[in-house]
Parts: C-alpha cells; structure tokens; sequence
C-alpha cells in the first residue's frame, strides 16, 4: 500500500518538447508545420532527436537519420538544437508547477511530478492538473499533457495515455481494466531487457506480470522482482523529491612538491587532471562546455583562465587539448608553477544535451565514447590505476588524485551532496 494518507500526484510531459519550443519562439515559421530537431542538418547526417505531431502523422520518428526523415516527408524543416533555449523553457514550466506546489521532482528537461496532495487550496487534483495545463498553453503557448494518479507510477502512465494536450486520471481501481492486457514493458520502469526475460518466464502482460508468483520474481530478479509485481497492480511507494540544484562545476587542483618549469611536465599534471575531472563527469551523467586552468607561481599569485569549447564533452582528450591550449596561451616557457588546476564548467545533463548531433565525425566520436565506457568500467571493477597512458605516469602529486583514499582538492566537493555515489553512478 502506498501509506495512511491518500496521495495526490501528478506527472508533468511537455509534448515534442524541442520543436513546440521553437514553435512558441517562430510561430509564424514553424507552428503546424511538420519540424524535426536535428543536428548537423547541412551535411543530412544527424539524427532526428524529437518532431512534431505533424511531421509524425507523416512517418518521421525519433532515432531516424535525417536522410529517412527526408524521404518519408520532404516537406519536413530541419531545425538545429539549441539547448539554451530548451532549457529557458524547462525553468518556465516547472516555476509554473511550483506555483501550486514545493514538491517538484524534475525527471528530465521536459518532465517532471508534483505531489499535490497538500494543495487543496488550488482546487482538485483534476483542477489543479488543468489549471496548469492551461497556464503552460497560454504562457508558453507549449502543449503538454499531465496524469493524474495516487502514485509516481500512474501519474506517469496517466500522461502517456493522452497525448497531445490532454489531463488524465488514472485510479488504481482502473489498472485491471486498463493495463493488465498491456505487454510488460508498457509499465514505467521496465526496460526491453527485462521484458525479454519475462517472456522466458510465459510472464507477457502486465496481468500475468500482476499474478505471477512472487517468490518466482524475487529468486530471478531480486528486490525489483517484488517491486515488479506491486507495480502491476498499481502500487508504488516512491516520493516526490525536490531535486537539489546540481553541481555548477567540477574541478581538481593540485600543488606540486616542487616548482615545475617543464612544458611536458606540466603536461603530464594537466592530463591527470583533465582525466579525473572527466571521470567524475561521467559520473555524474553530465558534460561540461567550458573548462578553466589554475597557474600559481611559488609567490601564491594565481591566475584563472577559461574558454568555451564548440560542443559539450566528457571526454578526457578533449578536456585536455583545451587545458593545454589554454596553459600554452598564459604561461611563459620556463616559469616556475607550483599548482595546476581544472575546473570543468557550464554544466548540462548528458542526456538532454545530444551532444553528438552536433558532431561532423558522428561515427568517430561513438567510438571513442565505447572505449571509454568500456576504459571506466574497468576502472570501476579493478581501480583506478587499471588503464592509464604512459603521459600519466609521474612521481607528482597529480597521480595521486586517482587513490580515493588519499585524494583531496579545495574543489571537489561531491562528497557534501552524495558520497555513496563515489563507487558508482
């Protein structure tokens, strides 16, 4: 059960998010017109990130290159991701569902809960769902649809019942009627892998899903086996938490035992640097568009330069380059340095940033980022001195920053928001 009290949620979705942005912004271009977002739309490599509902009567779908997108509709317009404007959105819809209450969990840049159980003074659930629903249209001239349920989990079902535009209301009395003959992977938080298993187990629907034996799923799937089960009769215990504001940046420094005037050692320092910053990056599922160094000569006298990158990043080569085009920019050869430092900044979600839709060499780029998945997986299994390049290796402290047990900057401060996420995110 979900508790004593009888809750109230909601689950927010703002509809083909990006282009109904761009709408709002260029009507008179873009409204009721088949749009897709893209990127690298001049070279017709980039793939379709979100279109509109016209563009979607017309064949185009999410995941095609936009070549496919092209040939099922011709008459589609391109437009270029543009982040800054998402995100100027995202800030206005979710201050207009804190207007009606504090307890706001955004999910991601285009979603989010409310529990609204102790808003009554703004009317019913329903009203309070339509209220809102009708302030984002005429506010932000934005559609999105808005569930209504006794739980996270049929809120959200809710929202994706009706699309665009709508408020529905899903009841835990209605699950039987209206889930049970859905297939597995319809309930929210059951990914395709698992469907796939349940299917080995002749488990298909969401019904058989809700009779199935419980000692069954927990010895094949453990604690989320009974999680599973629950859900598909409706249950769902999980809170709406009020996201903390994120990390504005990430940053390592390091001072060395002794004053550096080598180039290649400096070098080395920037690497390892660079490298450790990235990884708590990747971490965090974020990317970084900006990155500054720190030069402090033996007088203590610091100085801080920065640049922006052309596209977002966590990769630790290109963290890099910028770090050592920036040291070669501000430090005169033979000048003695005693600390260096990175700091990552302008920090977005990696997955609302689609950072390789901005990319010519698209087929370069993922492969990089599958070596170093598979590099930070074997770090997290075997430590972090598994792989390394021989331009980390040293005798400086900057080597050290990779031992969680000896590491230590004035700028790493994830440790405050959440230590048990160290090991792994």
């Amino acid at each position: 059960m979900d508790g004593p009290r009888r809750r109230y949620i909601l689950h927010m979705d703002m509809n083909a998010f990006y282009c109904s942005v761009h709408a709002a912004e260029e009507p008179e271009r873009y409204a009721g017109k088949p749009t897709a977002v893209a990127g690298s739309v001049e070279l017709r490599k980039g793939i379709v990130v979100t279109s509109s509902y016209e563009a979607r009567a017309r064949g185009v779908r999410t995941g095609m290159t936009v070549r496919q997108a092209l040939a099922a509709c011709p008459e589609l317009i391109l437009i270029r991701p543009n982040f800054d404007l998402y995100r100027k959105y995202s800030r206005a819809f979710l201050k207009i569902a804190e207007s009606y209450t504090p307890l706001v969990e955004a999910v991601s840049i285009d979603e989010c809960f409310l529990d609204v159980t102790g808003s009554g003074q703004f009317g019913t659930p329903v009203e309070i769902a339509e209220a809102i629903r009708q302030r984002v249209r005429a506010e932000l001239s934005l559609p999105c649809s808005i569930g209504v349920g006794p739980n996270k989990l049929l809120a959200k079902m809710a929202s994706d019942m009706r699309k665009p535009d709508a408020v529905t209301v899903l009841r835990r009395r209605d699950v039987p009627k209206l889930l049970w003959g859905k297939p597995c992977q319809a309930l929210y938080g059951i990914g395709p892998k698992t469907a796939e298993k349940l299917k080995k187990l002749n488990i298909r629907t969401i019904g058989d899903l809700a009779m199935a034996d419980e000692a069954l799923l927990v010895s094949r799937f453990g604690v989320y086996g009974a999680w599973m089960k629950r859900a598909a009769h409706g249950y769902d215990d999980s809170p709406v938490n009020p996201v903390p504001e994120a990390a504005k940046s990430v940053g390592h420094a390091t001072t060395l035992p002794a004053d550096m005037t080598e180039r290649e050692d400096l070098r080395r320092v920037l690497l390892n640097l660079a490298d450790q910053t990235s990884r708590r990056l990747r971490r965090k599922g974020m990317l970084c568009r900006g990155v500054q160094i720190a030069i402090r000569d033996p007088a203590m006298k610091t100085i801080t330069r920065s640049a922006l990158l052309a596209s977002p990043t966590d990769l630790r080569e290109e963290i890099y380059k910028e770090a050592c085009r920036l040291l070669d920019a501000y430090w005169q050869p033979g000048q003695p340095v005693r600390l260096l430092g990175v700091t990552l900044t302008h920090l977005s979600p990696k997955d609302e940033t689609a950072v390789q839709l901005d990319l010519f060499s698209y087929e370069k780029r993922e492969r990089i980022e599958k070596l170093q998945r598979v590099m930070d997986e074997l770090r997290d299994k075997y430590g972090e001195n598994a792989v390394l390049t021989a331009g980390m290796l040293g005798d400086d402290p900057s080597a050290l920053i990779r031992n969680k047990t000896v590491r230590g900057t004035s700028l790493d401060k994830d440790f405050l928001r959440s230590p048990e996420r160290e090991e792994h995110s």
